[in-house]
């Protein structure tokens, strides 16, 4: 088995800011006179979690430091859930996607929105107590991979901290939503972007950024709570070999990459995945992609393994010093990242108790790895893949499919998972009654097409061909796979327990429970579901009039158990319509209703005449395959949270289309003006190929009919 270790004997060489005076940080895990009323928690309160004095809070992004996502509360279990009913709810000023973990401390629940803004509310009764809107500029959007959605806060010590997609990081008054203070975290003059939830140890607010897309180099950052100081950052990849490295690991990963790959920033983001493990006194970090994407682009003619993509890494909380890391795919080429959920442990495998860190990242191999040391315990897919034929256990690499190395061999690959995962951000929960872990779970193709070049100017710079794809997908012998379900997973044993199929749709985050349920939402019938646990048994379920994809908590007042949950998403359909972005919470005999679905009339193609010639419509495809699809769907068709292009009123005219594209008429929705990127013939040709593809569906009406449906999976992480 592979154990992948440094040495930790370096110390204040190893930071980019030296961390040797903080005793204003909070070096102890108690917060000094930590208040009482709101966001009253500090580390002493989080390591007793799961003591009944605080088993009804949910005060961290994974109720716990351990992030199971498990809560011991019984009040609901699954012999009373059938009469589980709305308690309350409270509607968003936002559409856009909702993908909040609600915290919930001493009665009071906190939540964001898309668009970074925090709600708060009486969490008993929803009368809302305050609300905090950072005012992101909309133009910041672009920046953005996946929408402007943000995960959650962070509480302690009366503060509640906020990450911004504009790159912020803010502490907030939790008893009147004031800000206390406000930094950013980022190189303003660079495309970042915050979607993730910060953590807090040790009087340390944790954040990290999104952005492997747009030529960026991922870091992970610590700050005093109190002060908003920076205290140490850690960079995931190596910068200019030229200029001094950050640390010795930098150096070390310097010589895992060739070519110039810095001027094109390299990925690396830490978006998502980010947990402290008490036990063993480490920060875990999941890392991102590479940036393009071909590994070729990044490194024409390279071996190395690109050192820290697609990894977890081991860090010392309190000062940033390494102290392992395991890399689940070398040299990415697929946005295979490992920033999905990271939960801490203590499993008995081969009759021997481990203390170990469990993941199911996008690549779709299950890993379970020591926490201490990094050593690879077990890995087994956990869907169907073709990149791999498997992991060689001594070395705790994957053993690659050759004709996955599209940007090695120059042919276009159709790979499973695609670039989505198998599982993204939505989050995972273990229940240590069960022993099984619950995954929203993925199992999607898509066809990887080199591009050498990509010179965007703004947005995504990926190196593939999004017209390359979709010639492959013109093949009618392609692999097409676009499945999705809810799965139980055993860790010990490695193999599948149980599965809710949800084709057509996607499975939402889970929480578990000792009452014996899993909470999760879908997008297929958005709606929210309780199962049983040990069979996955469906015994309750709501209609919440939109996709439910965020992660469930629970909570206890007054002796009376809640599950709150974060609804809004509309995965397809009309974008004309409302999304119903919500928090809807349920208590036992509740009886509160949601107001009736507005009547949306169904969009209707209405397409002018065709125009250009076939030359300039495939120019058209090629460069809204670069610069829209993003966004608007890879063919022309939208995801549902943008608009679908081919009933949009803009492409009957010149005139109208080109004031959206290049003179930013929507720019404060979010769409900014792509005048420094695209020439006004750039933006004909796009219009040309989108009233050729509307054309094509009026003219089959099978196709059309109904909420239009994307020919090609839904980006579903984000960072």
């Amino acid at each position: 088995m592979r154990r992948v270790l440094l040495c930790a004997t370096v110390c204040g060489a190893m930071l980019w800011v030296a961390a040797c005076s903080r005793e204003s940080a909070g070096s102890s895990n108690a917060s000094p006179q930590a208040p009482s009323g709101f966001a009253n928690v500090d580390g002493a309160r989080l390591l007793a979690a799961n003591d009944p004095a605080n088993a009804g809070q949910w005060m961290t992004h994974g109720r716990d430091y351990a992030e199971q996502r498990f809560s011991p509360l019984t009040r609901i279990n699954t012999e009373n859930v059938r009469d589980l009913g709305l308690a309350w709810f409270a509607d968003f000023d936002t559409r856009r996607g909702q993908e909040s973990t609600p915290i919930v401390v001493d009665g009071t629940i906190y939540v964001t929105t898309a668009w970074s803004k925090i709600y708060a509310f009486d969490a008993k009764t929803g009368r809302q107590l305050w609300k905090f809107d950072p005012k992101v500029p909309g133009e910041w959007a672009v920046n953005a991979c996946c929408d402007v959605v943000n995960r959650g806060v962070a509480a302690w010590n009366g503060k509640v901290y906020l990450g911004t997609i504009d790159g912020r990081l803010i502490a907030v008054d939790a008893a009147t939503g004031k800000p206390v203070w406000d930094i950013y975290t980022i190189d303003r003059d660079k495309p970042y972007a915050i979607t993730g939830a910060p953590r807090v140890v040790k009087g340390l607010v944790i954040i990290g950024n999104g952005g492997a897309e747009f030529a960026t180099r991922g870091y992970v950052s610590a700050y005093d709570a109190e002060t908003g100081k920076l205290v140490w950052r850690w960079y995931t990849v190596p910068g200019n070999p030229s200029e001094p490295f950050e640390n010795p690991q930098m150096e070390m990963a310097a010589k895992t990459w060739g070519g110039q790959w810095w001027k094109q920033g390299g990925g690396g983001n830490a978006w998502d995945g980010i947990t402290y493990d008490p036990k063993t006194d480490l920060l875990f970090v999941g890392t991102g992609n590479g940036g393009p994407w071909p590994a070729e682009v990044r490194d024409p003619g390279g071996k190395g393994d690109h050192l820290f993509l697609s990894s977890i890494v081991a860090l010392k909380p309190e000062t940033g010093e390494y102290v392992w890391h395991y890399q689940e795919v070398q040299r990415d080429s697929w946005d295979y990242t490992a920033v999905q959920q990271i939960t801490v442990a203590d499993l008995t495998i081969d009759g021997k108790e481990r203390h170990v860190i469990m993941q199911a990242p996008k690549n779709g191999y299950f890993y379970v790895l020591d926490a201490a040391t990094g050593e690879l315990i077990s890995a087994k897919p956990f869907v169907p893949l073709n990149w791999s034929t498997g992991i060689d256990m001594k070395t705790g690499r994957p053993i690659m499919n050759p004709a996955a190395r599209y940007d090695v061999t120059g042919k276009g690959f159709i790979a499973v998972p695609h670039y989505g995962g198998a599982h993204s951000w939505h989050p995972m929960s273990y229940s240590p009654q069960t022993g099984l872990v619950y995954i929203p779970t993925m199992e999607v193709s898509y066809p990887f097409v080199l591009a050498h070049e990509d010179d965007n100017p703004m947005g995504q710079k990926l190196s593939i061909s999004f017209a390359g794809s979709a010639a492959m997908l013109r093949d009618p012998k392609a692999l097409r796979v676009n499945k999705a379900y809810l799965l139980a997973w055993d860790p010990v044993n490695q193999k599948e327990v149980w599965r809710v199929q949800l084709d057509g749709g996607r499975s939402g985050g889970t929480l578990a429970t000792a009452g014996g349920l899993v909470f999760s939402g879908n997008s297929q019938k958005n709606e929210f579901v309780a199962y049983r646990a040990d069979n996955g048994e469906r015994l309750w379920s709501h209609s919440a009039q939109t996709g439910v994809l965020a992660g469930p908590v629970t909570y206890e007042i007054d002796g009376e158990q809640y599950v709150a949950v974060v609804a809004g998403w509309r995965q397809t359909g009309n974008y004309w319509a409302p999304n119903y972005s919500r928090l809807l919470v349920y208590k036992l005999g509740g009886t509160a209703t949601l107001p009736d679905p507005v009547p949306v009339p169904e969009p209707v193609l209405n397409p002018p005449p065709a125009f250009g010639t076939p030359e300039v419509i495939a120019h058209g495809e090629e460069v809204y395959g670069r610069f829209c699809s993003t966004c608007h769907g890879n063919d022309g068709l939208s995801r549902g949270m943008f608009p679908d292009l081919r009933y949009a009123a803009a492409i009957n005219t010149a005139e109208a289309f080109k004031a959206i594209v290049l003179d930013g008429a929507l720019t404060q929705n979010g769409m900014v003006s792509f005048a420094s990127a695209l020439k006004p013939e750039d933006v004909e040709a796009i219009r040309a190929y989108l009233v050729g593809r509307a054309i094509e569906a009026k003219n089959a009406p099978a196709r059309a009919a109904g909420a239009p449906a994307p020919a090609s999976p839904p980006r579903t992480h984000s960072d």
